[in-house]
């Protein structure tokens, strides 16, 4: 899973990127002219590879993992932030999975007291605004070139152009892709835009120390109707500076920080398990002496498109699929002993997997 970090400038977005990866990244600026973001890549916390971990002393222990990509605020000194988002930008957050969206909520001696609302709304209107130049640039192309082609490439030109023509109107009504109901072959058509309205997001306000006991109320502060009531929206907070200084503890000095703040959890662990419900995803597990593993997959996938996530002669000569919840799992101590009292499924090519499932798979190439 990839996630891109974009926010308005002096929005703490950098300080979240540390909170979320226990880094000591500087703000990501351009210079001389180029881009140099921050990239981290995090492991997903899950007990359940640790307990796995310990019934069979594998070799190698791999948990899923998250990267995280800061670029550059959007309205960096001298520009216009109603210009979309930066070229320069683009080819890092066009990438990501999803788009975590940081909206300051703290004092600022230059920006003064935070307004998430237009924040938040001001950063839709950059994905929307990024978007809208894509398909206002691409359409003329095709208009020029649709004459000049061979029957098969002017039949998907065609489709291409019926479907921007399908978007352009409502990104000018200020509405994202991701709100349009596309057909797999319209969706298909256009993947390659990689439209940033069509990406989910998460607005996470940035709040400060002095807010962190107002959670609902903020969340509240930043609700914009048309933005945050969108499909494939989220809005949740964190205390940037605070969970900065837990992300870079360890131990015992972690566990006392958290007591001190009454925090349950790092929000770090939190923003993971929001993405993975924002982004439709679950984790299976694979276990042996080897290694034992956690695999992220679509929610609602196949046992065979599982397989395929491992490797993709797993799923073209995808036999079946022995499977057993990690609950049962644990129960019986071991995957052969599961088997032995009759506790494992033998699943087929339909299949659902889901979150927690243990799985060995059986397959033929």
């Amino acid at each position: 899973m990839e996630l891109a970090l974009i926010g308005l400038e002096k929005s703490g977005k950098t300080t979240v990127f540390n909170a979320l990866t226990g880094g000591h990244a500087q703000t990501s600026a351009f210079a001389g002219g180029k881009l140099e973001p921050n990239l981290a890549v995090v492991k997903v916390p899950d007990p359940r590879v640790e307990r796995l971990a310990e019934i069979y002393q594998p070799r190698k222990i791999t948990h899923a993992a998250v990267k995280y990509t800061d670029v550059a605020g959007l309205g960096r000194e001298g520009g216009d932030v109603h210009k979309g988002v930066p070229e320069a930008l683009l080819q890092y957050v066009s990438k990501a999975d999803a788009i975590i969206a940081v909206v300051r909520g703290f004092e600022d001696p230059v920006h003064g007291a935070p307004h998430p609302a237009a924040d938040v709304e001001a950063i839709h209107m950059e994905t929307i605004f990024s978007d809208l130049v894509k398909v206002e640039n691409r359409l003329p192309r095709i208009e020029r070139s649709i004459g000049r082609v061979s029957s098969a490439e002017k039949d998907a030109l065609a489709l291409e152009s019926h479907v921007l023509q399908k978007i352009q109107p409502a990104l000018e009504q200020n509405l994202p892709v991701r709100s349009m109901e596309l057909s797999h072959e319209e969706e298909k058509s256009v993947r390659g835009f990689q439209f940033l309205s069509a990406k989910p997001v998460m607005y996470l306000f940035n709040a400060s120390e002095s807010l962190m006991a107002e959670g609902s109320a903020i969340a509240k502060m930043m609700e914009v109707a048309g933005v945050t009531d969108q499909p494939g929206t989220r809005v949740d907070w964190l205390a940037g500076e605070v969970e900065m200084e837990i992300a870079q503890l360890e131990g015992e000095d972690r566990e006392a920080f958290l007591r001190d703040y009454n925090i349950a959890a790092p929000a770090a662990d939190r923003v993971i398990k929001l993405s993975y419900d924002l982004l439709g995803l679950v984790s299976f597990l694979t276990v042996g002496p080897d290694e034992v593993r956690a695999w992220t997959v679509a929610r609602g996938a196949t046992a065979p498109q599982a397989a395929g996530v491992i490797h993709s002669d797993f799923e073209r000569g995808f036999i079946r699929a022995e499977v057993i919840s990690y609950d049962g799992l644990i129960a019986a101590g071991s995957f052969a002993n599961a088997k032995k009292h009759g506790h494992v499924r033998l699943e087929g090519k339909t299949s659902i997997v889901h979150d927690g499932d243990v799985i060995n798979f059986l397959f033929s190439v």
